[in-house]
């Protein structure tokens, strides 16, 4: 069977079950759950991400943005897993609760308030329900909801339990009592040195009881070995009555605080004092506050879920007022070490931007604050200016595996950086910040390009021996999106300088002039020199049209499409989200909204649809194809355009079944912009 007949009858099944079942817009599913093939779904804050389990009690793994250290796969340094808050035991009448007497188990995912609900019942004893929240306004604090209903009478254990993760050393574990006049603050602490020593990472937990103070549970703590203990309380349960408790807790480095022991303890009483019910309302808030900013599809309710689930982890991974950039698979594990490479500032970043500038600023302050090493890394290649890394993590070096030739030859990164500072400005129109961050890194990176050109006569300047957006072409000469990148990032360094009244180089513009896009005899763009039509990983040509601006005639494009689509193999989600785009400004809806479902339907993966990188692939989630998903909805059919004077609307069209696109909290203005 072929691949485009198999993804029209995965459509016609996909459209019949959606006309049988009423798809929600916010909550995601998953009934039964299975263990076998489970792919989790993250609950984040855009500071810990916290990956669901098929086990009861259990979470995945926690992931707590800008800790990284130097172990494992590499040489380099990779996302670290912490200590699991969260964990724990419920032992009925001296039985553990487990997956296996456990039955009617599911678990839905709220998206419009960031929670995850597992429930089920233990034999015909017990129900129980549990969410978990990594609370928004509380960046190292996250919560466990748990609400158990006697079916008949029994006798309970629950245990908070802390355990380090294997790769951390040096585990210390701590417990403490603090009595005050309303409340006994129990606090359940963890420390333990990363795999080289170099960060000191902290965990501290507590319980919260509905009980008035003095009558609540007594709770008890048990050591088991060095890198695990516990705290416990009894509960004796009557058949009929519900019983609910709260953990609060909190996680910090020393990458984060200079005393992460203390502090993990600090705002483990200061949730814990707020009180569950504050603490909740404050996270919903802080989640409706985002969500002022929101794609609305009328006439596509699986679209419209689909959508919300990619700006939901966009969302999740990202926060307003912090310097980290996610990597490409945010914070749903361990995925590409936690790194950051162009997904982010050419894929992620552009749909953050015009939704929530504020969250976007502290993903282009992670690159200036890394000016310096890019710098450092400039000079020893011996070029001048700024060559930003193909992969960072905490401290701007290149860190790309040796044994990766992306490293030291996928340079366009560099233009990404910059082109996002640019846009960064055109949605803002923030001339302070252009002045202060914009133009060191405009200037720095078109000082880059100036130097890394080699003038072969007049009117000729090649960008030689690089590895091109489409990966697979590694070593090659003139790679179009380089070149084009390039020129692009001279040109908005020339822009910025005549906006701030700054001295421009004036060669920026005469290498900007001169450096080549190849073409075929036919017109068609040649991807590089050596080009002679063979498959491609990713788009590359046609990023020329968009984000790029350096194609602008509408046959060049088409004839672009035509020629590089169907030679694009199974590589990453957002390729075909450019297709979408360029289809939908092109006017014809049927091509795009066809590229737009390839781009991701057949990338879900069950049981709550997150994405992997690749068709069939198992590597989620990769939140550089949701950025590249989101782009063709905002910029494709919505039409919005990013330029110099701001964030305007262009001709664009919609899907067939779409009735309606509102796209709403556009820009630091909150425009709303309507598709019908």
């Amino acid at each position: 069977m072929s691949k485009s007949l198999s993804l029209v009858i995965f459509f016609l099944i996909t459209i019949t079950v959606s006309s049988q079942t009423k798809t929600d817009p916010w909550i995601i599913t998953a009934n039964p759950v299975n263990a076998q093939g489970y792919y989790g779904v993250t609950v984040a804050n855009g500071m810990i991400g916290i990956v669901s389990s098929p086990e009861p009690f259990q979470t995945k793994d926690v992931v707590l943005a800008g800790a990284y250290d130097s172990y494992g796969r590499g040489r380099v340094s990779n996302f670290l897993k912490n200590f699991n808050l969260l964990n724990m035991y419920l032992d009925i009448d001296g039985d553990r609760i487990n997956a296996y007497n456990t039955k009617g188990m599911q678990q839905q995912l709220d998206m419009q308030h960031a929670s995850l609900t597992t429930s089920f019942d233990y034999y015909d004893k017990v129900s129980v329900s549990y969410t978990y929240y990594s609370l928004r306004h509380l960046p190292f604090t996250v919560l466990m909801d748990v609400k158990v209903t006697a079916k008949k009478d029994f006798t309970m254990i629950a245990s908070s339990v802390l355990e380090a993760p294997d790769a951390l050393r040096d585990v210390q574990n701590y417990y403490n009592e603090i009595d005050r006049p309303h409340t006994v603050i129990s606090l359940l602490t963890s420390s333990a040195k990363s795999p080289t020593g170099k960060l000191l990472m902290c965990a501290s937990n507590s319980f919260i009881f509905t009980e008035p103070h003095g009558s609540e549970p007594r709770v008890i703590h048990e050591m088991w070995d060095n890198n695990m203990h516990l705290m416990k309380f009894t509960k004796k349960m009557k058949a009929g009555e519900t019983y609910s408790f709260t953990i609060i807790g909190s996680t910090i480095t020393s990458a984060h605080h200079d005393d992460p022991l203390n502090e993990a303890e600090r705002l483990t009483i200061f949730a814990k004092l707020e009180g569950r019910d504050r603490l909740i309302n404050f996270h919903n808030k802080a989640w409706d506050d985002l969500w002022k900013s929101d794609i609305q599809i009328e006439g596509d309710e699986q679209s419209q879920q689909d959508v919300h689930s990619m700006l939901y982890h966009l969302y999740s991974f990202v926060r307003e007022g912090g310097e980290y950039s996610p990597s490409p698979m945010g914070l749903s594990g361990l995925g590409y070490n936690g790194h950051v490479f162009w997904d982010t500032d050419l894929w992620m970043f552009p749909a953050i931007l015009v939704l929530h500038p504020g969250m976007a600023k502290g993903m282009v302050d992670y690159r200036f604050k890394r000016l310096e090493a890019a710098k450092k890394n400039a000079f020893s290649h011996g070029y001048k200016g700024a060559m930003y890394p193909w992969e960072s993590a905490a401290s701007g070096v290149e860190e790309t595996p040796v044994w990766a030739l992306s490293g030291p030859f996928e340079h366009h990164i560099t233009a990404c950086v910059a082109i996002a500072a640019w846009n960064y400005y055109c949605v803002t129109q923030d001339k302070v910040w252009l002045k202060e961050e914009g133009w060191p890194i405009l200037s720095a990176t078109a000082d880059f390009w100036a130097s890394r050109v080699e003038r072969n006569g007049p009117g000729k300047y090649d960008i030689k021996n690089v590895v091109a957006a489409d990966e697979w072409a590694e070593n090659v000469d003139n790679n179009a999106f380089t070149n084009a990148a390039a020129k692009a990032n001279l040109k908005y360094a020339a822009e910025a300088a005549k906006l701030l009244g700054m001295p421009a180089n004036a060669d920026w513009l005469d290498v900007s002039n001169n450096i080549p896009i190849l073409s075929f005899a036919d017109g068609v763009t040649k991807e590089h020199a050596t080009y002679h039509g063979e498959g491609i990983k990713q788009a590359d040509v046609n990023l020329l049209a968009y984000p790029l601006k350096e194609i602008t005639n509408v046959n060049s494009i088409k004839k672009d499409l035509e020629y590089y689509a169907p030679r694009v193999g199974n590589g990453p989600a957002m390729t075909q989200g450019i297709f979408a785009l360029l289809y939908a400004r092109l006017g014809d809806s049927s091509k795009a909204f066809h590229f737009f479902k390839d781009g991701y339907m057949m990338n879900k993966k069950s049981p709550f649809g997150v994405l992997a990188e690749t068709k069939g692939g198992g590597n989620p989630y990769f939140a550089t194809g949701a950025g590249g998903m989101l782009q063709s909805v905002l910029m494709g059919f919505g039409g919005l355009e990013i330029t110099s004077a701001g964030i305007i609307q262009v001709k664009s069209v919609l899907p067939a079944s779409w009735k309606k696109l509102t796209i709403t909290g556009v820009s630091p203005a909150k425009k709303t912009f309507i598709v019908k």
